[in-house]
């Protein structure tokens, strides 16, 4: 096979990898931009919307595609839920301090991480994909339900962007995020938007979840590679930068699956390691975030 088809299908791979880790990463990057909360349990409300869309999918009998819509739509409720109620619980009484969050939020990983390795086991199980299409490409077939992932997270991710920028509900975080108290001394309810964004920081990353795990099995461990690299990609897009975000994502994923399928996994690991050392030392605020007044 020549070098066409090689770079086709490592580009298709790093754009499947990029569309799920954007997804991440936007809840983590929305959380500290409006909280500023380092959401260290982040990749286990991922792992626990991997682990609750096969306990949905798996309870629908019949045609795969039922049980996926109905994971798609229960999974991300029910993290959101538990992150609000973490957020209620723990967060709010710490008053939001940063030092304090972080260490809570290390004790939520744990927690979490034991509840799934209690009730869900320590065996990694599949998720069958809601359809089997194959798409033809120059020079091979690809999986139809790849391009699907990233067609949706690009869409979930403009749904995101409409939000925050053109309604109320992202005008009301926007306040927030610049100016906590003056906010609340307009009236609005700041405790309400914090808790609104934790859930949704947590919610997307169990969409992204979701997607992913009819590719990868979901397991109770899986949650630390994606905490991983939605940092890298917060500290190099910048914390709180919807389009430092992407960019960052687009760039990590692309550069991951065809340094993968070129030269070696652990060559782009370390590829993404050494950009982030240079983006702390020349650009410490990330490539498109705003330096702190």
């Amino acid at each position: 096979m020549a070098f066409g088809p090689y770079f086709l299908l490592a580009t298709l791979e790093g754009l499947v990898t990029a569309a799920v880790l954007a997804l991440t990463a936007l809840g983590l990057s929305l959380v500290f931009g409006v909280m500023r909360v380092v959401n260290v349990a982040h990749g286990e409300f991922f792992m626990l919307g991997a682990v609750l869309a096969w306990a949905v999918s798996t309870a629908f009998a019949g045609h795969p595609s039922i049980g996926f819509a109905a994971a798609l739509l229960v999974a991300p409720l029910v993290v959101g839920g538990a992150a609000l109620l973490s957020e209620r619980l723990v967060l709010r009484r710490l008053n939001y301090d940063p030092e304090a969050t972080i260490v809570a939020t290390i004790g939520m990983l744990y927690i979490i991480q034991q509840l799934a390795l209690t009730f869900y086991g320590a065996d990694a199980r599949p998720v069958q994909a809601p359809f089997n299409v194959r798409i033809q490409l120059p020079w091979f077939g690809y999986s139809g339900y790849k391009l699907f992932v990233i067609g949706a997270a690009i869409v979930l991710m403009l749904a995101t962007w409409f939000v925050l920028t053109r309604t109320k509900v992202g005008l009301l975080m926007r306040a927030t995020q610049y100016d906590s108290e003056t906010a609340q001394a307009f009236g609005i309810p700041v405790d309400r938007v914090y808790a609104g964004v934790f859930a949704l920081g947590a919610m997307l990353a169990a969409v992204a979840a979701v997607l992913i795990v009819p590719i990868q099995q979901a397991h109770y461990l899986m949650g630390r590679d994606p905490l991983l690299l939605s940092f890298i990609v917060v500290i190099i897009g910048g914390l709180g930068s919807l389009r430092g975000t992407v960019i960052a994502a687009l760039l990590i994923g692309l550069s991951d699956g065809i340094i993968s399928v070129f030269f070696s996994p652990t060559l782009a690991k370390m590829l993404a390691t050494g950009l982030v050392a240079m983006v702390l030392v020349f650009r410490p605020q990330g490539l498109f975030g705003v330096p702190a007044r």
